[in-house]
């Protein structure tokens, strides 16, 4: 299976090339943005599939650059991006929640660096990571109500000047 807008350059490519392979036991729907790969896989697999990238010899991916929260309005995407920094590959990961209940397993017992990431995905959009060990607010005091982050927060109309 090749990609069908063809970006990447040699390392890209090697990864194209093993992750449908090393990924063949999940649902994932590959596609290249620019010069990145991007894997789009269901939210209960995420823990497993994020163990996997970093454990299989081949990848080794061992750094999460960016986790990310994107408002579609109907869905909340969440947006892992890695990086193997022994073989310098990169891919992003995608998962879609409901934004009625926005549920997604906790990375921070792959990546500890997750911590602050879902804390402030969690502050700004309402994703509740199952298993982060503490989901404190980070961004917003104690009893903030809404999230922020959605499109459907209401921001009050004002002039700064």
């Amino acid at each position: 299976m090749a990609p069908t807008s063809l970006v990447l350059d040699s390392r890209g490519q090697i990864v194209w090339s093993l992750l449908p392979e090393i990924l063949a036991d999940f649902n994932i729907d590959m596609s290249v943005v620019g010069d990145e790969i991007v894997s789009f896989i269901e939210p209960t697999d995420i823990l497993e599939v994020c163990r996997t990238l970093r454990e299989n010899s081949s990848l080794e991916f061992d750094y999460l650059r960016c986790l990310s929260v994107v408002d579609y309005i109907e869905r909340l995407e969440i947006v892992y991006h890695l990086f193997s920094l022994s073989n310098r590959y990169k891919v992003v990961v995608k998962a879609s929640v409901s934004p009625e209940d926005p549920l997604a397993p906790s990375v921070v017992a792959v990546w500890p660096g997750a911590d602050w990431f879902e804390r402030e995905a969690h502050d700004l959009f309402g994703v509740v990571f199952e298993g982060h060990p503490d989901l404190q607010p980070l961004l917003l005091y104690d009893g903030f109500e809404g999230f922020p982050g959605r499109k459907n927060f209401p921001f009050h109309e004002y002039d700064e000047w």
